[in-house]
């Protein structure tokens, strides 16, 4: 398995959020990724809302950093950790829009960057911005077999259900032609579309029995057979544990994501202050390493 780090203060997601985020701001964020690139993490992230609705903010949180933006500067802050979207809402663009400007992005990180990808769920921010929100699944589907066939090239053609282009220049383009495609999402739908067009599967929550079961049905599925390249299960351990003061739970909750197929874990944990976030992935990473089932590449 790798680790990778949710990065503090990009997301104050009210469930997780701790009080000195609320003030802190691009330098913290960066902190954590230099110390995250120092200690081997695999990758840090970032996601998106275009703008919340007032009366959802207990439920999703008021600050969303934009991740282009923010993962944009943490490339030139970083030299090898990757950069996760996690997650775009995909059907808020256009595929050549993710093309060009996420492209960009993995040229000036040097193919450091994971295309994390959602289909959304909140209704009201897509009639904010006049997308539909009724087949936006179906459009997704679309979309990621678009992103497949064009990344990455500077004369992209692609005719599909929804999406249909030719005779277009997009420069710059991605370094990487076969970018990383984690599929978010905890339905079984999300893990049908991870199997069938992406490169992971990244369901948010904690119900991991579940995500479990879901996994054995999947890898039983034809689609799954005809894959070529493996499928990466990103799971989180438990937020709760601190690793400093309960390391033996952490290693156990780290062993249970493996037995039942974690190849990748997001890391989020409680920290007090950025000087106490720092210590908790440093101690996080040594507990890892000691189960002897998580690999890090400190430079």
């Amino acid at each position: 398995m790798r680790a990778g780090i949710v990065s503090p203060v990009a997301t104050l997601n009210p469930r997780f959020f701790q009080s000195w985020e609320a003030d802190a701001g691009i330098d913290a964020i960066a902190a954590v990724a230099q110390a995250g690139e120092r200690l081997g993490y695999h990758h840090v992230t970032c996601s998106e809302h275009v703008a919340v609705a007032a009366d959802k903010l207990h439920l999703r949180g008021r600050s969303y950093w934009d991740p282009l933006a923010t993962l944009g500067y943490l490339a030139a802050r970083t030299q090898r950790i990757r950069l996760a979207t996690h997650v775009l809402v995909l059907p808020f663009h256009h595929p050549l829009e993710i093309a060009k400007r996420y492209g960009t992005l993995d040229r000036i990180s040097d193919g450091r960057l994971i295309l994390g990808v959602g289909v959304g769920s909140a209704l009201e921010e897509f009639e904010l911005i006049g997308v539909p929100f009724a087949g936006r699944g179906d459009r997704m589907d679309d979309a990621l077999r678009a992103i497949r066939q064009t990344f990455g090239r500077s004369a992209p053609s692609y005719h599909g259900t929804h999406y249909s282009f030719d005779g277009w220049v997009v420069e710059p383009h991605a370094i990487q032609q076969a970018v990383p495609l984690w599929i978010g999402g905890r339905s079984e739908r999300a893990l049908r579309r991870a199997v069938e067009l992406g490169d992971g599967w990244a369901p948010q929550g904690a119900n991991h029995n579940t995500f479990a079961e879901m996994t054995k049905r999947a890898i039983q599925s034809p689609a799954f057979a005809a894959r070529e390249r493996p499928l990466e299960i990103i799971m989180a351990t438990p937020p709760e544990l601190d690793p400093m003061q309960e390391p033996g739970r952490l290693a156990d909750a780290i062993a249970d994501l493996e037995t039942i197929g974690a190849t990748m874990l997001n890391v989020r944990l409680v920290h007090r202050s950025l000087a106490h976030c720092l210590e908790q992935f440093e101690a996080y990473a040594e507990v890892a390493k000691g189960t002897g089932l998580v690999q890090f590449d400190p430079p």
